[in-house]
């Protein structure tokens, strides 16, 4: 017989579920390439250097563990909102070390509870520890780049006569603590953010928040410039039609993607807030249908202009 949960475990009680909290994430990390987008083990480094050439991210795994995966990345979702949440509730001195159970974790990033989830748990934390990442954001003229991992360290305390996973730590890394804590570092997300299934779409919609956000009028992204902040492997012409399938399939949330062209007749893709353009669909349908009208009463017009003036010759004869 398994022993029951124990009623008072020896974990801090007072980090709320994800269900209770406001989805955030870090606004430098979602415009930019810092996980792999497939669950298969990448070993291939991302190399990315911003349009303007100001911020660059390498990133590196290795062989034993493979990269962080934009999956993995809901724990530090889950960091991020738990010491968000903190904050707003008058917390001074905000934990490196979040203290949590391995359940409760799962659970609030929308994950099955059995024992293949726990183990795939234990794997994602090993990737976020090992996986390296140097980059030149929140460069300084005395501090030109900077290296780190996503966490310094992890627990995992099991039950000794059940082997079952009871308590669990994680200790974030400075460079990511340094980002969480930061006034104005975070951005709200989607709470059915982890429902998507595919990496790319995970992608496209982070990018998506941190660039069009609820401003009016949309972004406008070259297909070439999307690839790259996106961190995707796949050739061009695969990405195009992966990009394609995201598109057709309609599943981001709060956002909206449109093939479209730049100026200079370059492919790329329109971004808008969902309630924008629905508004400009039924403004398109609605212009339409009044330019319907307006060419059915100048018909009419000239048609009743045309038989006024036969009827006004007739009457002559």
């Amino acid at each position: 017989m398994s022993k029951r949960r124990d009623p008072s475990p020896e974990f801090d009680l007072f980090i709320p579920a994800l269900g209770d909290l406001s989805l955030r994430d870090q606004r430098e990390v979602m415009e930019r390439p810092f996980f792999s987008l497939q669950k298969r083990k990448r070993l291939k480094p991302i190399e990315y250097r911003s349009p303007d050439g100001e911020a660059w991210v390498r990133v590196q795994a290795i062989p034993d563990y493979g990269m962080a995966t934009i999956w993995d990345a809901d724990i530090l979702i889950w960091a991020a909102s738990t010491l968000n949440r903190m904050k707003q509730q008058g917390l001074n001195d905000l934990p490196r070390t979040l203290t949590t159970t391995p359940y409760d974790l799962l659970r609030a990033i929308k994950r099955g509870t059995g024992g293949r989830d726990y183990q795939e748990l234990q794997a994602a934390l090993l990737r976020l520890q090992t996986t390296s990442i140097t980059t030149s954001i929140r460069a300084t003229k005395r501090r030109q780049k900077a290296g780190f991992n996503w966490l310094d360290s992890w627990t995992f305390d099991t039950d000794v006569e059940t082997e079952q996973p009871r308590g669990m730590t994680l200790t974030l890394s400075d460079w990511v603590y340094e980002g969480i804590v930061n006034e104005k570092s975070l951005l709200t997300m989607h709470p059915d953010y982890f429902l998507l299934s595919g990496g790319l779409e995970r992608a496209l919609y982070r990018i998506a928040r941190k660039h069009v956000g609820s401003q009016q009028g949309g972004w406008l992204c070259r297909i070439e410039v999307l690839r790259d902040k996106t961190g995707s492997d796949a050739q061009p012409k695969e990405f195009n039609r992966m990009l394609r399938r995201v598109i057709e399939a309609d599943q981001l949330p709060d956002y909206m993607m449109e093939p479209a062209e730049t100026a200079d007749k370059s492919p790329a893709v329109m971004f808008r807030r969902r309630g924008e353009a629905e508004a400009m669909a039924l403004a398109e349908r609605t212009r339409a249908e009044e330019d319907r009208r307006a060419r059915f009463d100048a018909d009419r017009r000239r048609t009743e202009q045309v038989d006024a003036k036969m009827d006004h010759l007739s009457g002559r004869r």
